[in-house]
């Protein structure tokens, strides 16, 4: 076995809430592979906390950026092209939804929570490629984070499952569009993790027991696990890999029952 080694690859992680954040997962393996990264922080509120973990990288950037906001997001790519030049790869882990959409009947979801949710969670990754394109002339990688209930149904994740499937949709036009400039698009879809995020999902104790009760490697999955799935996806190990969602779930997803 071979170490990945992202030695003079540049990257930019979007997503990074606190230490428990998959995108912070993500965001070492990257880093003890050799690249040199920026990550972004949405808010003042968040800004203390990915600072401090910003610190402990080598040479890496902070930047501000709410992916609700386009002159915050071209922004962030100008100073990217200042300070890198080009950019290898980019890392989508942005997902949210008002917690009142996430429980209760799915039907009973608000015209604009369904905005909300859809815009952060699946439309965020557009304006974020748009920009990107131009700093990555030589090729590169995009990375985002998906759900399998993008597939099947999860109570207590409702709107969210809509996002997911839009994002997954995204991944396999945008992967059509951007093969020709050698732009590589994909998919992780992990099994439940105890993020900041999950914890807004009702019942999720029971589905990761559930996860864990019937995966065929009967456990549930780490962070670890993730990060390297992106690690390889941002890598050239996976240089004809694209428009793909990979589950990393323990299996899960194979099972009728």
């Amino acid at each position: 076995m071979f170490p990945i080694d992202l030695s003079g690859k540049k990257g930019v992680v979007l997503g990074v809430a606190n230490d428990r954040s998959i995108a912070w997962a993500v965001t070492r393996a990257l880093a003890k592979a050799g690249a040199r990264l920026a990550l972004t922080y949405q808010n003042d509120r968040l800004k203390d906390r990915v600072e401090r973990l910003a610190g402990t990288l080598d040479s890496a950037l902070l930047l501000p950026c709410d992916a609700s906001d386009d002159g915050q997001i071209a922004a962030l790519f100008q100073k990217l092209g200042q300070d890198f030049g080009e950019v290898s790869f980019l890392v989508h882990s942005i997902a949210y939804a008002n917690r009142e959409d996430l429980a209760g009947d799915f039907y009973q979801t608000s015209r604009e929570g369904f905005r909300l949710a859809l815009e952060i969670s699946a439309y965020s990754l557009l304006p974020l490629v748009k920009h990107a394109i131009p700093l990555m002339p030589k090729g590169g990688s995009i990375v985002t984070m998906t759900f399998n209930a993008s597939q099947q149904v999860y109570p207590g994740y409702n709107v969210m499952g809509t996002a997911k499937a839009a994002l997954e949709q995204e991944v396999r036009q945008l992967a059509g569009e951007l093969g020709q400039r050698n732009i590589r698009v994909n998919a992780v879809s992990p099994g439940p993790l105890e993020t900041l995020a999950a914890r807004g999902i009702h019942g999720f104790m029971d589905m990761k027991r559930v996860h864990a009760e019937r995966s065929p490697l009967r456990r549930n999955i780490t962070p670890d696990e993730v990060a390297n799935t992106a690690l390889f996806l941002c890598s050239d190990l996976s240089s004809g890999i694209t428009g793909t969602i990979i589950p990393v779930d323990a299996g899960y997803h194979i099972m009728g029952v």
